[in-house]
Order: C-alpha cells, then sequence, then structure tokens
C-alpha cells in the first residue's frame, strides 16, 4: 500500500486550485439514472469514490466515457439488473443513491445493505420511510433491500433527523412521481441544492432547495444535460486551515466562499486572515492561533467533514479548545494519532477537550477514515521532522493527488508507492 511521508515546519504560500466536490458528484452520476440520452459532468474530481459510482453505473447497464468531464448514458440501463452489489456498497456507502432514480425511472432497485463504518453507523431508514411514503414496497432479505411501485405517487414526507443522503435518494425518486412530493426537515447542504438544480435543468419541478422544505412536482420524463459541478467546499476548508497553521499565505482559485461561513467564521476567530478576492478566497495565517469552540451542525452549521482538521488547528492554538460532535458518533478516530503526534486531547462521549500549542513530533500514523486522513496531513505539515502516513487510499477517497498539489505550494510531502502497511 502507498504511504505519505511529510517534512514539517514549511510556510505554504502560493496558489491551489479548488476541484469539483466530491459530495455533490457522486449523487449527480447516479442522476444521470434518471435521464433520456446522455448527460455530461465537467470539473469532476479523479477520486477513487467517483470510479467506484463509475463502476456501478456500468453494472448497471450505463455506458461510462471520460474522466475530468465524464459523460453518463443509461440507454441500457432498461435490460440491466438494477442491482448495487455488497462489493461496491461496502467500499463507499453513497452507492444506496442509485435507488431512488432506478425507483423513480424503473420502478425495482436492489442494494445491498450498507450496514456500519468506521466514523459510525449511518442507518438508511429515512431513505426507505421516504420511499414507502411515496408508495413503493419494500422487502430485506439475505442483505439486500429491494424497493418496487409500479410508479410512485407525491406524498408529504417529514424526516426523522436531517439527512442529506435521505433528503438526496428520495428527492431522485420523487421527480418522476405522478403529483406532488413535499419534504419537511429536508437537509439544506450545497449539495442538495446543487442535485435540485441539476435535475432542474433534466426539467424536474423542484422548488425550495437550500431551505428545510422542499417541493417536487414529478414529470413523466427526464433528459440528459450539461453541467459543470461546484467546486468543493470542504477540500477548500482543508488548505485553508494548512494556510493558517503554517503561517501561510495560499489563494485558493474558486472556493466556494458562500457556502463556507461556518468555516470561515471559525478561522477568522482563531486569528486567520479570510479575504474573498475576485480569483477565490486568501486565507493568512496569523503569528499565533487563538482557541476556538465548535459544535458540528447540518448546514448552515459548522460540517462535520471538516471536524477533525479543525481540531488539528485547535491543538495549535494557545489556550483551551472544545469540540463538540453531533453527527456522528465515532468521528474522533483521530484523536489517539494526533496524540501520538503530541497533541493534548481528552474525550469524553462526543466531546474533545483540546489543550493547545502542541509540539508536534513526527512519527508513523494510521489513517481511519477520509477526514481523519486529511487531519494527519495537517498535522504533519507542522510536525517537527518527519511524519509518514500510512492506509492513505482514505485521503484518495476525497482529495485528487494531495501531496502534488501542497508541494506546489511549498510543503515537503511525497508519495511512496508499494508501502507496507
Amino acid at each position: 500500500m502507498d504511504k505519505i511521508v511529510i517534512h514539517g515546519g514549511a510556510r505554504l504560500k502560493g496558489e491551489l486550485q479548488v476541484l469539483g466536490a466530491k459530495n455533490a458528484a457522486l449523487p449527480l452520476q447516479c442522476a444521470a439514472l434518471l435521464g433520456e440520452g446522455p448527460t455530461t459532468f465537467r470539473h469532476v474530481p479523479r477520486l477513487s469514490d467517483v470510479q467506484t459510482m463509475n463502476q456501478l453505473l456500468v453494472g448497471l447497464g450505463c455506458t461510462v466515457e471520460g474522466d475530468r468531464t465524464l459523460t453518463i448514458d443509461p440507454s441500457g440501463v432498461q435490460d440491466g439488473p438494477k442491482e448495487a452489489p455488497y462489493e461496491l456498497v461496502k467500499t463507499m456507502r453513497a452507492s444506496v443513491t442509485v435507488m431512488g432514480p432506478l425507483l423513480g425511472r424503473h420502478g425495482f432497485a436492489r442494494v445491498s445493505l450498507p450496514g456500519g463504518c468506521a466514523i459510525g453507523a449511518r442507518p438508511i431508514d429515512q431513505h426507505l420511510r421516504g420511499f414507502e411514503a411515496l408508495g413503493a414496497k419494500i422487502r430485506m432479505s439475505h442483505g439486500y433491500v429491494e424497493v418496487k411501485a409500479r410508479r410512485l405517487k407525491g406524498a408529504r414526507i417529514n424526516f426523522d433527523l436531517v439527512t442529506v443522503g435521505g433528503t438526496q435518494n428520495v428527492m431522485m425518486a420523487a421527480a418522476m412521481a405522478k403529483g406532488t412530493t413535499v419534504l419537511e426537515n429536508a437537509a439544506r447542504e450545497p449539495e442538495v441544492q446543487e442535485l435540485a438544480i441539476v435535475l432542474g435543468k433534466m426539467g424536474a419541478k423542484i422548488t425550495g432547495a437550500g431551505s428545510s422544505t422542499i417541493e417536487i412536482e414529478g414529470v413523466d420524463n427526464l433528459h440528459g444535460i450539461d453541467h459543470a459541478i461546484l467546486p468543493d467546499r470542504i477540500e477548500a476548508g482543508t488548505f485553508a486551515i494548512a494556510a493558517a497553521i503554517t503561517g501561510g499565505d495560499l489563494l485558493l482559485l474558486d472556493a466556494p466562499s458562500s457556502h463556507m461561513h461556518a468555516v470561515l467564521a471559525k478561522l477568522e476567530e482563531a486569528g486567520a486572515e479570510c479575504r474573498v478576492e475576485p480569483e477565490g478566497l486568501r486565507v493568512i495565517g496569523p503569528d499565533e492561533l487563538a482557541p476556538i469552540d465548535l459544535v458540528t451542525r447540518p448546514h448552515p452549521g459548522f460540517p462535520t467533514d471538516m471536524q477533525a482538521q479543525m481540531m488539528v488547528l485547535a491543538t495549535l492554538a494557545r489556550g483551551q479548545s472544545v469540540i463538540t460532535e453531533t453527527i456522528f458518533e465515532n468521528r474522533f478516530m483521530h484523536v489517539p494519532e494526533l496524540c501520538r503526534l503530541g497533541a493534548d486531547i481528552h474525550v469524553n462521549g462526543n466531546v474533545a477537550v483540546i489543550r493547545g500549542k502542541a509540539r508536534y513530533s513526527g512519527s508513523i500514523v494510521m489513517a481511519t477514515d477520509l477526514r481523519a486522513s486529511a487531519c494527519l496531513v495537517l498535522a504533519g505539515l507542522v510536525a517537527e521532522g518527519k511524519t509518514e502516513i500510512r492506509r492513505v487510499y482514505h485521503l484518495d477517497r476525497g482529495y485528487e493527488t494531495i501531496e502534488k498539489r501542497l508541494r506546489k505550494v511549498g510543503a515537503k510531502i511525497r508519495r511512496y508507492h508499494g508501502a507496507p502497511s
């Protein structure tokens, strides 16, 4: 397996291009299943999760061509198996998002139950409740869930909790249902808004995306389109923290600042300068970081996908910080690895108390999940000596060639292939 080696202490300075959003790309790939004719997406990030979704779509009968510019033709799905197998779902939970479009357009889908994952169980009960309200019959057997309906009918659906995947999945199913569907307590994330924009371009009638109530008036047919995916706010936030903790000066080209208010507010609270410029977002690190307190919340609150990265900043600040995780129950798995490098973090349930001014000392650390991988890279950038990060395949799920891009702005970082796990 690959490993990444970092020699810390370099100040980052220069420009970094923010690429297309992973959390938008995956549901948009699924949305292509709804169209009659090919759909082309531009600014697609070259990530292992995107490749996994492509494999799933090909298995369903789609033709998929390209990478940065990706064209998906779903015309072969009609005679395909309409099944998402365990081998792919276990690799990437977003695979379950094919259920909505398959059910909405073809009336049937069979998807492996995803089970748990490293950062906590993320059940799909809200997805299934939504499909059932639309008139689908649901059957579970042998580790798979089957959803079936001759044609879905519009309904009023109130999610028990805010669910991004559930909102997206049910939205796609309802796009071709008969009548009007209202989703209440819907997720408000920019990626939900992006999906609504794409479905609208395909011919769907959707209003309210970005609010907690989304209304979908079903249509009979949708068509293929051409669409450029919005930039990745989590990638931009990760690079912004890299600038802040290294005392750097980075211009993040095309950073979606309007979707990053909660993250930018905490960076500024910590002392970083965040300035929106015509080409993107400039972040300048302070001489000394101030402590921060934060609580992860659904959008527009502080994103759970930025919690691990912001914890690195907190460990370097003067004084005590408190981070409360309310989204995923196991999303502090990076804490032992940060402590191994020299952090002082105490966890009690879903609350982490961080005593700052850590002096990181390079060592061998193990990545446990995608965002934990990113936080270890950040820690390595400021550690004394050499930090070696293993299991970096997690990193490749959400950050395209991060080592090459950071090296261009001054980081001493390299990837080594075939390293032992």
